[in-house]
């Protein structure tokens, strides 16, 4: 790619990437929880779904969800369905304040299910895909070979979520000192299962 197309990419994944979404609230939440070093797995499991998204809009998967709409449909009722049930459960969370042990969180789940959980998440939006392959195609030189310039901004994509994911846990991280009172905890619950039944509902009444 050339050094400006590049770079006007960067900037424009750069505001992108920082609005807030389910993938950042997930990893924010998950920084509250459990702590910053165990969000990492959280991160993962986003930053994983956000290259395969990627990756599979660059191979021409979005190109066949929108040729059969009714495949799209479904997926996007699923993902819905499951960011709904994410804030349902925050929602109904225990009203109990963030216990610190030796300055540390006690573990309360594996580090394979907050992965697997934050997959779900960010791999639960096929809208994802087909934004992808509206967006990426804008960047392309058509004189040049398209694999490594996909590859090329699917690699900064992925580099750009992940930075901001830290910036999302590190938020979380000082939002976690002061819910020391269970009716504090019991308000980010609240406010963090509300915004994902919005997304939910959202994604749920979306007709593209």
């Amino acid at each position: 790619m050339a050094f400006h197309t590049w770079w006007l990419f960067v900037v424009t994944v750069f505001f992108i990437s920082g609005s807030p979404g389910p993938n950042m609230l997930h990893v924010m939440a998950r920084s509250v929880e459990l702590g910053l070093a165990r969000s990492t797995f959280a991160m993962a499991g986003c930053f994983l779904a956000v290259v395969m998204l990627l990756s599979a809009s660059a191979l021409g998967l979005a190109a066949l969800l929108a040729a059969l709409p009714g495949a799209f449909t479904v997926l996007r009722v699923l993902g819905a369905g499951y960011l709904l049930l994410l804030g349902y459960k925050s929602w109904t969370a225990k009203d109990a304040a963030v216990d610190l042990v030796d300055g540390q969180r006690m573990p309360t789940i594996s580090n394979w299910r907050i992965f697997r959980t934050a997959f779900t998440v960010g791999i639960s939006n096929p809208k994802a895909l087909l934004f992808a392959a509206a967006f990426l195609p804008q960047f392309i030189d058509s004189t040049k070979p398209e694999l490594p310039q996909f590859a090329v901004m699917i690699l900064t994509f992925g580099v750009t979520e992940i930075s901001w994911f830290f910036v999302y846990a590190l938020g979380g991280r000082s939002i976690a000192s002061a819910l020391t009172r269970p009716s504090l905890r019991t308000l980010f619950n609240r406010i963090t299962g509300g915004v994902f039944v919005a997304f939910g509902l959202a994604m749920l009444g979306s007709r593209s």
